[in-house]
């Protein structure tokens, strides 16, 4: 019983929360800082690691996110909640970084993001692993509610160790108790289990303690400069999002969600010549032959699209005595023609 003289007395200096308090008093769902309603890419209370080879487009992605954390906007089609102030941990190739963030702003921001971000370049000042007080005390210390680090094998040596691992979560933890949002990049090994290439959690590089401690973990896969790169979810504080395809804009330091299947997209880049109803279909089901069916529902969008006045349908003449092709493209194409 509470009360119970024969109890020991308990110490005041920890700070215990009470069961209840820590069940129901709490919001619906789940917060979320990048992503709304059940697709969240980062939660509250919870680290979110970007992990991927080299040159995916990591700090492309997270430089929106620092964008968004100081002035709003929507990264990947999903808002981004501002913070008060972001400390970036500027650890790997900080001069690379500042060219890649540049991009996201204007001259003209200058004294607002000097007022709201923070940068510390180069590695911190002792390893985070063995000093798990030092993130949450460096973001303290900025005045800090969101932080990125950039990259994990900078402020931690050795992450493939257990603990390495463990020390380091420790130190995301104490950071995420202290209200700090934490964003982290990562890269993963280079080659799955099978030989094939590294598409799951377990092959995001080090110990399990840097996933099993993390609230997301997002996967960018790709060749190095690739426009368009695999965006994968591969652990999720709610539902999965994606997967999808990334097209970066290396010049503006913008990316967005790319769709193959996208028709007016695909009528597009077919300059001029348009496409068929089996193209869209293959596209839209993702294989080189797709059933009748597949291209009588491709054709059936095609249509309302075409009935909508968005696209404009051609009968090409048939070939061999065969039945005339239906050729979708844009009505300027065919406007221009006649």
């Amino acid at each position: 019983m509470p009360n119970d003289p024969l109890l020991p007395e308990r110490p005041s200096h920890h700070a215990f929360t009470l069961g209840g308090d820590f069940m129901f008093n709490m919001s619906e769902g789940t917060p979320a800082w990048w992503g709304e309603g059940q697709d969240i890419l980062a939660a509250r209370g919870e680290s979110t690691i970007i992990c991927g080879p080299p040159g995916v487009g990591k700090t492309t992605l997270t430089g929106q996110l620092v964008a968004g954390s100081l002035f709003g906007g929507r990264v990947l089609d999903m808002p981004v909640a501002q913070c008060e102030r972001l400390l970036y941990i500027a650890s790997d190739r900080p001069q690379q970084i500042a060219r890649s963030l540049r991009r996201n702003f204007t001259r003209d921001q200058h004294e607002v993001v000097n007022e709201r971000l923070v940068i510390w370049k180069g590695p911190p000042p002792a390893d985070m692993a063995k000093n798990p007080d030092l993130l949450r005390d460096m973001c303290l210390e900025a005045g800090a509610d969101r932080v990125v680090v950039d990259s994990l094998k900078d402020v931690a040596i050795g992450l493939s160790e257990d603990a390495v691992g463990a020390g380091y979560n420790n130190a995301r933890q104490k950071a995420l108790a202290a209200g700090v949002d934490v964003l982290e990049l990562h890269h993963q090994v280079k080659r799955g289990a099978d030989g094939g290439a590294p598409n799951t959690l377990s092959d995001v590089y080090g110990s399990t303690w840097l996933t099993g401690g993390a609230g997301s973990v997002i996967l960018l896969s790709g060749k190095p400069g690739d426009t368009i790169v695999d965006f994968r979810h591969l652990k999720q504080p709610s539902a999965t999002v994606g997967p999808f395809k990334v097209m970066h804009d290396h010049a503006s330091g913008t990316s967005s969600v790319w769709n193959a299947a996208d028709p007016l997209a695909m009528i597009q880049a077919s300059r001029g010549q348009g496409i068929t109803a089996r193209e869209y279909a293959a596209a839209l089901f993702e294989k080189d032959k797709p059933t009748p069916n597949e291209i009588e529902k491709a054709r059936r969008k095609l249509t309302a699209m075409n009935n909508a006045g968005s696209i404009a349908v051609v009968e090409l003449p048939a070939i061999n005595g065969g039945n005339p092709s239906k050729v979708y493209r844009m009505p300027t194409v065919l406007a221009t023609a006649a």
